[in-house]
């Protein structure tokens, strides 16, 4: 098969590749090609479509800045989620710059032509002179290697695969993590299976979900830009009070958080023994906090058992899990709400840049690049979502819109330049990465006490930026010269 040439190609058409595609048409750059691993495009909100899957930022702004859309709730479903991305991706033009089933094995720098190669398991291979990989850090799922896991006769999946041919109704179920995924999934099947049985690491700390249902007159006012507009930034501001207790004062983080927290679980679950199985043990936000007004009543229902770390999983067994107290629960289906690899893994595939330096050997410590998007050794590659771009309080779409203005003022430079090549600059990406942990050591992600997939395993906080998201869009807005080299 021959070598397919584009100018850019983008690994992944979730919201970042989405982003990154619309932002570079407007900027001149058509000669563009998409490449999605699966048999649809969309990313997130098209892959996870598992019971009760919901966003948890305010869907006014968890959306692109450009591309309003009118919302029918506040906090959108999967469903309407799903709607707006296949829109946005109509809209743009976004199907016919895309190659489906194109999952990447590896990509090699070529320091003679300037151009990265591409090789796909079945799409054959693709050259381009600028890559993004907008893979995701939420798209390689984890699932525990527990003794006896290949054994169980029963029905099992991931939460980011859910089987919806499987009818769990009336079905004996264990789901395996309490995190996210597990809190939306809890309620929205607890009242429909026999019997369900939760299985924790941790308990995660949970704040109500204030969620609300838009009237027709409300949706129609939010077609009105300015409204729509105004709406967004009135959220971002109240959002971005968050990262005051999240970095600056533990103090104001209780009064904002760990206090309305802990009402929530005193309201919702009378039962002393399961409330001390549900209260963390460390501070609030170290770990993902958990936005819902369903879960705590789902736990309590008399059909839901909850089994914490003293109770924890031995074993799977052919019939189900042998617990860590010798106590045998047979279920029919065993649902894995364990996460991904969003740190040490958060590219899936081998990356070789110049002078045949491998990517995962850089990060062999931890995930690290300037922005969060650009690394040394590694011209014309761009990470959406990379290294220490995570927000734990507001909208990741904000921080993607930033990196692409990066990534975007970084390819007009290279055309201004009248060279082949863009590289971050080492001392540059050091400098960034050395103030982005030492500004972490004053983040409850840092101090507060807990294990999170947040860290990479060397227990730097990889997955997180530490502070204000207009403070990485200031930092991301002001391209460098004097960071990049060019060839």
């Amino acid at each position: 098969m021959q070598t397919q040439r584009y100018r850019v190609v983008i690994i992944g058409s979730g919201f970042g590749g989405q982003c990154a595609a619309i932002r570079l048409q407007e900027q001149g750059v058509t000669d563009i090609r998409i490449l999605e691993r699966r048999d649809y495009m969309g990313g997130t909100w098209c892959q996870n479509s598992y019971p009760g899957a919901a966003v948890d930022v305010q869907s006014p702004l968890y959306s692109i800045s450009s591309e309003p859309y009118s919302w029918s709730q506040m906090f959108a479903e999967q469903d309407e989620l799903q709607r707006y991305t296949n829109a946005v991706i109509d809209k743009h033009g976004l199907r016919d710059k895309t190659t489906l089933n194109a999952n990447v094995k590896q990509v090699v720098w070529n320091d003679a032509t300037k151009h990265w190669l591409i090789e796909t398991d079945s799409a054959g291979s693709f050259e381009a002179q600028i890559l993004i990989n907008a893979s995701g850090p939420l798209s390689t799922p984890i699932i525990p290697q527990f003794p006896g896991r290949d054994t169980f006769k029963g029905k099992s999946f991931h939460t980011n695969s859910w089987d919806h041919s499987y009818d769990y109704t009336g079905k004996r179920v264990a789901i395996i993590g309490s995190g996210a995924s597990a809190a939306q999934v809890i309620p929205a099947i607890a009242s429909e299976v026999d019997k369900l049985h939760v299985f924790q690491r941790s308990p995660h700390w949970v704040l109500p979900r204030a969620d609300r249902k838009f009237s027709p007159l409300q949706r129609k006012l939010l077609g009105f830009k300015p409204l729509y507009k105004a709406l967004r930034w009135s959220i971002y501001w109240g959002l971005e009070t968050r990262v005051l207790g999240f970095k600056y004062s533990k103090t104001l983080l209780n009064l904002l958080a760990g206090r309305v927290a802990l009402k929530l679980l005193k309201n919702q679950v009378p039962d002393p023994a399961l409330r001390k199985k549900l209260t963390p043990s460390f501070t609030i936000g170290c770990k993902r906090v958990i936005l819902s007004s369903t879960l705590y009543p789902a736990l309590s229902r008399s059909n839901v058992s909850v089994h914490d770390q003293h109770d924890g999983i031995s074993a799977i067994t052919e019939s189900g899990i042998l617990t860590t107290k010798g106590q045998q629960v047979d279920v029919d289906l065993i649902v894995w709400s364990t996460g991904y690899d969003a740190t040490d893994g958060l590219i899936s595939y081998p990356v070789i840049g110049k002078d045949q330096k491998h990517l995962s050997s850089f990060w062999a410590e931890y995930p690290r690049a300037y922005l969060g998007t650009t690394i040394p050794g590694f011209p014309n590659l761009f990470v959406v979502t990379g290294p220490n771009t995570g927000i734990g309080h507001t909208s990741a779409i904000f921080v993607i819109e930033s990196q692409i203005k990066y990534i975007t003022d970084s390819i007009r430079r290279l055309e201004q330049s009248g060279k082949q090549a863009i590289e971050v600059r080492a001392h540059a990406e050091d400098e960034y990465t050395q103030m982005v942990h030492s500004e972490m050591e004053k983040t409850v992600w840092k101090s507060g006490g807990c294990t999170s997939w947040y860290q990479s395993k060397s227990g730097h906080i990889v997955a997180m930026f530490p502070g204000f998201s207009f403070t990485f869009r200031r930092l991301a807005s002001r391209f460098k010269s004097k960071h990049h080299q060019f060839s």
